[in-house]
C-alpha cells in the first residue's frame, strides 16, 4: 500500500468502541420499545368484538413497533455499522432468554426492579416468556459473523483477505457462474 491508501490502526478500535456504546444504548430502546408497543397494541382492540377500540392507540402501538423493528433492520443490514451494534443486544436479549430458560421466577422478577414499572413490565414479562427476544436476538447475532461487518469501509476493497481476486479459483464460490460454465445445482 502507498501513504495514500494506508489508513491509520486507531480507526477500527474508535468505530468499535462507539459500536459498543451505541449497542449498549440500543438494549433498553429494543427492550422498552418492543414491550411498550406490544401493551399499547393488546389494549387497542377487542379481540371477541374483532374491532379496535382506541384507534390512537392502536396507530401509536403499531408506530412504536414499526421503529422497534426497523432500529433492528437498520443494525441487521447495515454494512457501515460495526458488529458490535448488534452484537451487545443480541448477547443481552439471548442472555435474558437463557436465564429466564433457566430459572423462570427469576427472570420475570426482573422487570418489577427497573423503571418504570406497571404495563411494561407486563409487556417485557410477555414477550421474554413468549421467546420473542430470543427470536431478536439470533436475529441481531447473525450478522456479527460476517467478516465484512468486522472491517473498516477501506478494506472492504478487492485486497480484503476473505475476497478472491477477480478471475481467481475455481469459481465454486462466485455467486454466477462464468460464460459457459455449468452449475452443480
Amino acid at each position: 500500500m502507498d501513504g495514500n491508501t494506508a489508513r491509520p490502526r486507531e480507526v477500527i478500535p474508535v468505530r468499535h468502541a462507539l459500536g459498543f456504546l451505541l449497542g449498549l444504548l440500543l438494549v433498553p430502546a429494543l427492550l422498552y420499545g418492543a414491550a411498550w408497543g406490544f401493551v399499547q397494541a393488546t389494549s387497542s382492540y377487542d379481540p371477541l368484538a374483532r374491532e379496535i377500540t382506541d384507534t390512537a392507540r392502536a396507530y401509536g402501538s403499531f408506530a412504536v413497533l414499526a421503529a422497534a423493528g426497523l432500529v433492528a433492520g437498520v443494525i441487521i443490514v447495515a454494512r457501515w455499522a460495526s458488529p458490535l451494534v448488534s452484537l451487545v443486544p443480541a448477547l443481552a436479549l439471548l442472555g435474558l432468554s437463557g436465564y429466564f430458560l433457566f430459572d423462570p421466577a427469576a427472570a420475570l422478577a426482573l422487570p418489577a426492579r427497573v423503571p418504570p414499572g406497571g404495563d411494561l413490565d407486563d409487556g417485557l414479562r410477555t414477550l421474554l416468556g413468549t421467546g420473542l427476544f430470543a427470536l431478536l436476538g439470533f436475529a441481531l447475532l447473525v450478522p456479527t459473523w460476517a467478516p465484512r461487518r468486522w472491517a473498516s469501509a477501506r478494506e472492504d476493497g478487492a485486497d480484503a483477505p476473505w475476497r478472491e481476486p477477480a478471475g481467481a479459483g475455481s469459481g465454486r464460490h462466485r455467486a454466477h457462474p462464468a460464460a459457459g460454465e455449468t452449475t452443480p445445482w
